[in-house]
């Protein structure tokens, strides 16, 4: 997902047009992208290995299993992220190598360790969460714009109501080992699900702000559908919250995660249709 929010947002930027083989550089950026994405979630098992252990969700991992040793774990996670580093650097900008390497460390050193000390985690783990989109307009535009901080603010608001309701229904598993990643101490309640609408609320205005910052336009018919549908989405995802505020159970949290993963790339493509 966080792969493909950075293609779709270096899609957008204008610069990508300017590269005479666009679909070599979004293979590239896949490329790039997916060794880096690698390496932070290959750190992350390394330094929860024993905690994967214990958890249902986790337990196959390849290091909490035993099937690779921390060192192998290492090798690969410095390989993977080297490499997608210098994919980044060498075929499009270093702008954009510098955001993947920053994004890394925070999720690997910053976000991983603060799990188990504060739900404030989750806020510091939405921050590399949304590099993605700054890392892919920088790829085409090398800067950092307007639309790649838009693009960023509409990921970062979206991966709240997102995990929380991973985090719910993995309650059980999480605090058996003392992940804090819910918003209130006492687990799922009321607030944490009135924390979901909120942030699916900020998407509403996060999300149509590309078309008030010329990143998109509807004045044809292609680009009005893609509004509706942008629009559709919002309260598709809005009534998602709604229905978990209502009946606070672990179905209605995961429609809300099912709900979260659809609506990302719904949107995002709904975005590039309408192009400016």
């Amino acid at each position: 997902m966080v792969v493909f929010s950075s293609v779709m947002s270096f899609a957008l930027t204008k610069g990508s047009e300017s590269y005479v083989s666009f679909w070599k550089m979004i293979l590239l950026l896949f490329a790039g992208g997916l060794l880096v994405t690698g390496s932070a979630n290959a750190i992350n098992q390394v330094v929860e290995k024993d905690t994967d252990a214990q958890m249902k969700r986790t337990a196959k991992r390849p290091i909490a299993s035993g099937r690779l040793s921390v060192n192998e774990g290492w090798a690969f996670a410095i390989i993977t992220g080297a490499l997608g580093v210098f994919i980044l650097g060498n075929w499009f900008n270093w702008l954009s190598a510098g955001l993947a390497a920053f994004s890394l460390f925070l999720y690997a050193f910053i976000y991983t360790p603060l799990k188990k000390v504060n739900s404030i985690a989750v806020l510091m783990g939405a921050v590399p969460g949304a590099l993605p989109c700054l890392i892919g307009w920088a790829a085409g535009d090398n800067n950092l714009g307007i639309g790649g901080w838009v693009l960023f603010a509409f990921q970062f608001f979206w991966q709240f109501p997102h995990f929380w309701a991973i985090a719910w229904v993995a309650h059980k598993d999480y605090s058996s080992v003392g992940f804090k990643l819910l918003p209130a101490d006492e687990g799922p309640t009321k607030f944490t699900a009135l924390q979901t609408i909120i942030y699916s609320l900020l998407l509403v205005p996060v999300s149509l702000a590309p078309f008030y910052t010329g990143m998109c336009s509807y004045n044809d018919l292609v680009g009005k559908i893609s509004l509706a549908l942008i629009t559709l989405s919002n309260l598709f995802m809005i009534g998602r919250c709604v229905t978990l505020y209502r009946k606070m159970d672990v179905g209605s949290a995961r429609q809300v995660m099912f709900g979260s993963y659809m609506y990302l790339p719904v949107v995002m493509l709904a975005m590039l249709l309408s192009k400016s």
